[in-house]
């Protein structure tokens, strides 16, 4: 599994460029999709484009605020099934997802645009007054500071301690799955099966 974990990253995550688009995927997408479905993915690499000019802390706010613009949509409808992780391009067809699909292509694109992707976690919350689970996207700035959380149900990014509706659950990247205490993270398993599914999925569309 780790052998796998490694070339995966090595081929996807480190490259800087996922997610990006061959002509002939364009076209492939113009043709089984349509107009509207191309023009959305032609229209995000023109604004990621945009985009990597801004400082990092202007990045973070410029990229929070146009993939939420995109609809969210509940994974059964999507995929008739549950927590079906979307990859960043599966997300951009189809133009819609459920928390966890903008989770992952604020991740992906946000390693394209350069920041530390060890520094990034698909970061698993409970939400205390409604009830239930979410996902958010947690970037720790600076190591033992509470991470600020990028979520598709709020254009304004905070820290998490000033989150009071929302409860971290696990934390998940390529280096293992974790969990916080006293904004120290520590590890509790080596690998999620979910994330390395989803690169797998990804590693399928090159």
């Amino acid at each position: 599994m780790k052998t796998i974990l490694i070339f995966l990253l090595s081929t996807l995550l480190f490259s800087n460029s996922y997610p990006s688009f061959t002509h002939a995927e364009l076209a492939k997408i113009k043709k089984q999709n349509g107009n509207i479905s191309q023009n959305r993915v032609l229209d995000y690499t023109k604004n990621i484009s945009k985009i990597k000019k801004y400082q990092k802390k202007k990045q973070l706010r410029a990229v929070n605020f146009y993939l939420n613009q995109l609809l969210p949509q509940y994974d059964d409808i999507i995929n008739k099934k549950e927590d079906y992780w979307a990859t960043p391009k599966e997300f951009l067809i189809t133009g819609y997802g459920d928390c966890e699909d903008y989770v992952i292509i604020k991740y992906f694109t946000l390693i394209q645009l350069g920041f530390d992707e060890k520094k990034l976690f698909l970061n698993v919350v409970k939400e205390k007054y409604r009830g239930g689970y979410h996902m958010v996207l947690s970037y720790f700035k600076v190591k033992g500071d509470s991470p600020l959380v990028l979520d598709n149900l709020s254009f304004k990014i905070l820290n998490l301690d000033e989150r009071k509706d929302l409860e971290a659950d696990v934390f998940i990247n390529s280096t293992g799955v974790y969990r916080l205490k006293n904004n120290k993270l520590v590890k509790i398993a080596n690998y999620s099966r979910e994330y390395i599914q989803l690169l797998k999925n990804i590693a399928k569309e090159n």
